[in-house]
């Protein structure tokens, strides 16, 4: 769920300062080159996919079939709050009005609801933003089945030996996997305001042109390692460093040998890199694909790590990176009230205990991309979009559709 807010005076501001840091002969090529892109490229959105380099993922010669057996009947009106009032909308409507690209219901591998707004087609390019985080937790799932990785409790500096002596020794990989490294982290909206957010952590694990020189950067923070939930981009940056040396081939590649032909998908996808140069996977971000290939990727964990007749994922990491770990008692540095609202975090997932007991999870991405997923049902949602409009929480939209399916 991570959010960047980035207004164009701050990048105005940035890019006037770094230019006069370029005359005086301070600012280096790599910094430059990432304040011409906070200006030029200015806040996030779906189209990045087309302003960054990309490494295609070929999908396979055998596409997975998903059967419809439409049931709008089932989706009338949805249910959600605007500044803490409770609407009730034509779901239809309220999907334009949220700019909504593409919303997706599968339940029992049959597709019961599957619709495009603004635009979009089914072979309509989306991106996931943050949700590429739940890729990269299957990813080290793959790589631990085929013994390239020991194990979640191995140390990072097993595997980044060059980050010895930081503070982070007893750093584990599920300590990335869980965002609780204690790797130190600035948040945009906690800097200086106007000046100080783009110097942001946020800002520069997305924009920056050599992520692997920024991720090897790193420092201890004041959070101790293991002590608190903090949500944090270095964790995905140094998990693709991982996966990098231990497969001995680019992080898409290994998604596509994996995960994406496995799978069947129906349509090749990409993954945007931070530069040509440096030719390394926006490990925070940046998959791009289409809504029915993302639903495909949640129905492998909708089946323990089955699909296209295949375990392409181990069935004990599916249940391990997404259920309830009832011994967590970290504290929760940033979204403090998210505790509260029964919502948890287990590896690169968001989980949600809901009031009859059973937990749905989902991968989540900035501006309303999630493969929401609910095991009780047998039921997958994908929802993609330019936005969500002024909905206070687009999960209440998810729940609402939720409960508009019957159960199997």
């Amino acid at each position: 769920m991570n959010t960047k807010r980035f207004s164009s005076i701050i990048f105005t501001l940035l890019f006037i300062a770094v230019v006069l840091g370029t005359v005086w002969g301070i600012a280096r090529p790599l910094d430059r080159e990432y304040a011409v892109r906070l200006l030029r490229w200015g806040q996030s959105d779906v189209k990045d996919y087309t302003r960054f380099p990309e490494r295609t993922i070929a999908n396979g010669g055998s596409v997975s079939e998903l059967e419809q057996n439409l049931h709008p009947e089932w989706f009338s009106e949805v249910t959600y709050t605007v500044g803490g009032e409770t609407y009730t909308t034509p779901i239809d409507s309220l999907m334009a009005e949220t700019q909504t690209q593409a919303l997706i219901v599968i339940q029992k591998d049959q597709i019961v609801y599957e619709k495009y707004y603004n635009g979009y087609e089914r072979d309509s390019i989306v991106t996931s933003f943050s949700a590429a985080k739940s890729f990269n937790s299957a990813l080290i799932g793959a790589a631990i089945d085929r013994e390239l990785i020991g194990s979640v409790h191995d140390r990072m500096i097993d595997y980044l030996p060059e980050l010895k002596g930081r503070g982070l020794d007893e750093m584990t990989i599920r300590d990335l996997l869980l965002m609780s490294s204690g790797i130190q982290y600035r948040e945009d909206e906690n800097m200086f305001p106007l000046l100080g957010a783009p110097f942001s952590d946020d800002a520069k694990t997305y924009y920056y042109p050599d992520l692997r020189q920024l991720a090897l950067s790193i420092r201890a923070g004041e959070e101790p390692v293991g002590q608190s939930f903090h949500y944090n981009n270095y964790h995905p940056l140094l998990e693709g460093l991982i996966l990098e040396r231990v497969t001995g081939m680019p992080v898409a590649q290994f998604l596509e040998e994996v995960i994406w032909k496995p799978a069947g998908m129906e349509y090749p996808a990409s993954w945007s890199l931070d530069s040509a140069t440096s030719g390394f996977e926006k490990m925070e971000s940046g998959i791009n694909g289409r809504a029915i290939d993302f639903a495909r990727f949640g129905l492998i964990y909708l089946h323990n790590g089955r699909w296209n007749e295949q375990q392409i994922l181990p069935g004990d990491w599916i249940i391990e990176s997404t259920a309830p770990d009832p011994s967590d008692m970290r504290e929760w540095a940033i979204w403090t009230n998210y505790p509260d609202q029964g919502i948890f975090y287990k590896y690169h997932w968001w989980g949600y205990h809901r009031p009859d007991g059973h937990y749905d999870f989902s991968a989540s991405g900035h501006l309303g991309q999630f493969i929401y997923i609910c095991p009780k049902k047998q039921l997958l949602i994908a929802r993609f979009g330019e936005g969500t409009g002024k909905v206070d929480s687009y999960l209440d939209v998810l729940f609402s559709i939720e409960e508009m399916v019957p159960n199997p």
